[in-house]
């Protein structure tokens, strides 16, 4: 199965599995769990640590591809059909990456790995982390 994981996901993955649910803790450490990652979320954490709201080992430059390489965690582009697809989307949230995180994951056919309630309202698979 296919998860795409919401940012503060894939960090409490890295940081703090212990806020993680069982259920999500157990396909993360899968081995039959493809988990995959936007650039939308390394854009995200890019801008938090930028601003002082993110607080990393090393800059995201070189935390994020090393953590994803290490974790086995597949990078998911931000294509033009991602972007598109949000316009389809009701306003349940207004949050730019969560959105974007639901066109993708509509899109790529994937289960969306979040903590965040919001994205329940959305038309598609989710699966709560915590």
């Amino acid at each position: 199965m296919s998860y795409l994981l919401d940012t503060h996901v894939w960090l409490w993955m890295l940081a703090v599995p212990e806020r993680l649910t069982k259920e999500a803790r157990e396909l993360v450490e899968s081995p039959e769990s493809r988990l995959f990652l936007s650039a939308a979320s390394s854009w995200e954490i890019s801008i938090k640590w930028s601003l002082g709201k993110l607080t990393l080992p090393e800059p995201p430059a070189t935390y994020v591809p090393s953590r994803m390489q290490s974790t086995g965690v597949e990078g998911l582009a931000v294509e033009h059909a991602h972007a598109l697809q949000v316009a389809s989307l009701p306003t349940h949230h207004r949050d730019p990456f969560d959105r974007l995180l639901v066109a993708q994951a509509v899109l790529a056919g994937c289960t969306i790995l979040t903590a965040d309630s919001q994205l329940e309202a959305y038309d598609v698979e989710i699966l709560k982390a915590g």
